[in-house]
């Protein structure tokens, strides 16, 4: 049976290579989207040799060809996520940038009356919502003015 990485691999036309193959099974064990130096850090750890600059080149390349996501939920760098081919909304905290997945879309019925008033056939959205975390929240972090991101 054909590992996920391996999959995404040859059903997007590209080749597969070590840390091609490293990358996406990083991501495909992480809990949200990372960032191209998490990435970084992580095949480092695992003594596998490839530059910041290849694993950015390399994110960029599978995001291209539909493998990866690219999101930019915190408005300071760019994170990717295996494409699941699953719609997704996040919360973001502005404070300790933690992401949260969130599990449903609350803004379906309101793309189909969007569509219906403003005559565009809506085929897609995303939806970013920031905040404070619990635990920032216990810092009194959230008390600062509300910010625009």
């Amino acid at each position: 049976m054909e590992k996920i990485p391996e999959k995404c691999l040859s059903e997007s036309g590209l080749k597969k290579t070590k840390q091609r193959t490293a990358i996406l099974e990083i991501l495909e064990s992480s809990e949200q989207p990372v960032s191209a130096e998490e990435v970084f850090i992580e095949l480092s750890g695992q003594k596998i040799t490839a530059s910041l600059s290849t694993v950015y080149r390399s994110l960029e390349t599978m995001a291209d060809k539909g493998v990866l996501t690219k999101l930019n939920l915190t408005g300071e760098k760019a994170l990717f996520e295996i494409n699941c081919m699953v719609h997704r909304h996040y919360l973001t905290c502005l404070s300790c940038k933690k992401i949260v997945p969130i599990n449903h879309c609350p803004i379906e019925s309101y793309e189909k009356t969007l569509g219906e008033q403003t005559g565009f056939v809506v085929v897609s959205h995303k939806l970013h919502v920031f905040g404070y975390c619990p635990d920032c929240q216990k810092k009194g972090l959230h008390l600062t003015k509300r910010q625009s991101v």
